[in-house]
């Protein structure tokens, strides 16, 4: 439609439910046919999609970093009567490099099932529980980055996510149906496990029905909450041991939609999975008394209550994918590797207690451990706990985000501010920090300044001025030792 060239070779590579897909000749981008016509609100949308919805994420600063978190419709092609689109080809770390599905994409649901995971996944497919979190975040981001523009994805779930739990990268598919609410309605409800449950419990009202709730950003939000649920505890949040109706479609109905009831309900416990109904390898994940959502960690457990128990029913309740995005991050800087090696998850979110353990293989943690309690200064002089902490191990980087709280590590960070600023070491028995690059390092408890390349010990109680610039952060030490 833009007058340029696009080639590809006649022969489908794949089908979904609205298009047959082609390769080009050097295997850069495909070409996606819809097999109906589209109608001129469609086709009015695609223009929007490829034009200026496009122009305004990606051609302008910053626009390349969203380049990998989506894969965007470029441009509008019509053929043989048939309307198209040309989308970039999935990078190749989204292919499987071994096991059963060698070649095949990495689509988010073999990822999101213990059954799928235990099955038919080899371990150096699987990743770790750090890169798990990796991918949530860039998730998060990208439906961010989709609301601030005003659309929504309207289809967010495992098949329209592409994840690679090796790496931690993910990328949103499928952005050629995105809803603009007021001006194109959804094509779609959206995907059974995914979809919220107001539109369940409206579907079959007609689509002018004022009472009709249609896909948009509070369902998104939904969806969002689900996504990060799955990959993190590999179960789903309302799939429970509750029967609501006994003629199974209606059971379904009500059950992720009306009386739709979160597995892990503090005071109705009717939905908990009734563990000897489960199969072997949906095990130990689907037991929610042996993995509870609270091994997330305190931020993420708000946030799950907040989407699961008071906007399940209510969407303008839900947390926004901002919210998910930061408590994400926080989570991952109350990481701990797990001291066994033959762990599968690798790490576990620190549980403030003072015999921590990983939840996934209980192997106990032995030695000290700092814990850094972060401070900030609303004025001069003053310091106010954050609820934020970042935890220590060995060889593990300190970085501007956590130096300044003006800064933050999301897609709008300053290339020099990506690079770490000091480092920890377990050294002859004490725990130390390194300066690298931090140019006002104060030791506060001897008034002292720590020059780059000098190092400053880890006592209980000590008192570090990460900068005295505006938004540095005060730590203070707490040690636990096990």
């Amino acid at each position: 439609m833009d007058g340029s060239q696009v080639e590809f070779v006649d022969e489908v590579i794949g089908s979904g439910a609205m298009k047959d897909v082609y390769f080009s000749p050097d295997k850069k981008y495909v070409v996606g046919f819809f097999r109906q016509p589209q109608d001129a609100n469609s086709k009015d949308r695609l223009q929007n999609i490829t034009g200026v919805y496009r122009e305004r994420i990606f051609n302008q600063a910053g626009g390349d970093y969203w380049k990998n978190l989506f894969c965007w419709p470029e441009k509008l092609v019509e053929w043989n009567g048939k309307l198209g689109i040309v989308c970039p080809t999935y990078q190749s770390h989204f292919f499987f490099s071994s096991g059963p599905f060698k070649g095949k994409e990495k689509e988010g649901k073999w990822f999101a099932s213990a059954n799928l995971r235990n099955k038919f996944l080899p371990a150096d497919q699987k990743g770790t529980w750090l890169t798990h979190y990796h991918m949530c975040i860039q998730i998060a981001r990208a439906v961010k980055r989709l609301h601030a523009a005003g659309l929504a994805h309207s289809d967010l779930s495992y098949k329209n996510v592409l994840v690679d739990p090796v790496t931690g990268k993910a990328s949103v598919i499928d952005c050629d149906g995105l809803v603009v609410p007021g001006k194109y309605p959804p094509d779609v409800v959206g995907t059974p496990d995914f979809i919220a449950p107001e539109v369940l419990q409206t579907k079959h009202l007609s689509l002018t029905d004022p009472n009709r709730k249609l896909p948009s950003i509070a369902t998104d939000r939904h969806a969002l909450a689900v996504l990060i649920y799955m990959y993190l505890l590999y179960r789903h949040p309302l799939r429970g041991g509750k029967v609501n109706d006994l003629d199974p479609a209606k059971d379904e109905e009500l059950s992720m939609g009306s009386k739709a009831l979160f597995i892990e309900h503090p005071t109705d416990k009717s939905n908990r999975p009734k563990v000897n109904q489960l199969r072997p390898s949906e095990l130990p994940q689907g037991d929610v008394t042996k993995l509870p959502y609270t091994i997330c960690g305190p931020y993420l457990k708000e946030l799950f209550d907040r989407a699961f128990i008071d906007g399940l029913h209510e969407p303008s309740k839900r947390p926004t994918a901002d919210e998910w995005e930061t408590a994400l991050v926080k989570t991952t800087d109350l990481m701990q590797p797990c001291q066994n090696p033959n762990c599968e998850a690798h790490w576990f979110v620190f549980d403030n207690s003072t015999k921590p353990r990983c939840p996934f293989c209980g192997q106990e943690f032995h030695g000290q451990l700092p814990v850094l309690n972060l401070y900030y200064s609303p004025k001069k002089g003053v310091f106010k706990p954050e609820n934020y902490r970042l935890m220590v191990y060995d060889k593990q980087t300190l970085y501007m985000w956590h130096v300044n709280r003006f800064i933050t590590p999301n897609e709008k960070i300053r290339q020099e501010d990506k690079k770490p600023v000091g480092d920890f070491h377990f050294h002859n028995g004490k725990w130390i920090l390194i300066n690298r690059r931090l140019t006002s390092l104060w030791d506060k408890d001897l008034d002292k300044k720590i020059e780059i390349g000098q190092y400053v010990e880890l006592t209980e109680g000590k008192k570090i001025l990460l900068s005295t610039e505006e938004g540095g952060r005060l730590i203070i030490v707490q040690l636990v030792n096990n």
